[in-house]
């Protein structure tokens, strides 16, 4: 199946879905092997170290620094890669809110990384978005 790309399309259908859990941000050095007791949401290799985004309580059990203490948004439309502007929409409707966002696009979706406390609300303005009449 192709992912959608036409920006009208993809903000009327980006039907976003807060994902259970609390997730964090968390880095190893660069070359350290992923410790097996750790299943990573997202790994991302940097020359700095290794980027791990896990659940919160996975980072405390393993004793990890991490940062970013975020609630997980998807938006469910299937989006193409090669989509032009989907998330360039969205973003600054959230910084004009003030929340901040952590964006990753996957083969069938893009998915949010917002503040924990800030959710509920990101999940309101994601709707709000996608319920619009001018798009």
């Amino acid at each position: 199946m192709t992912g959608e790309r036409d920006l009208g399309v993809l903000l009327r259908h980006m039907r976003p879905e807060l994902r259970p859990g609390i997730f964090v941000f968390c880095s190893i050095p660069a070359g350290d092997p992923i410790p097996a007791n750790l299943a990573p949401l997202l790994t991302f290799h940097e020359q700095e170290g290794t980027t791990l985004v896990i659940p919160q309580e996975e980072a405390e059990a393993a004793g990890l620094r991490s940062a970013f203490v975020s609630r997980l948004i998807t938006l469910t439309v299937h989006s193409a890669l090669e989509a032009v502007g989907f998330l360039a929409a969205i973003t600054p409707r959230l910084a004009e809110a003030g929340i901040s966002v952590n964006a990753v696009s996957a083969f069938h979706h893009d998915h949010l990384f917002v503040p924990a406390g800030r959710a509920d609300e990101a999940m309101a303005l994601l709707r709000e978005m996608s319920n619009a009449k001018h798009l």
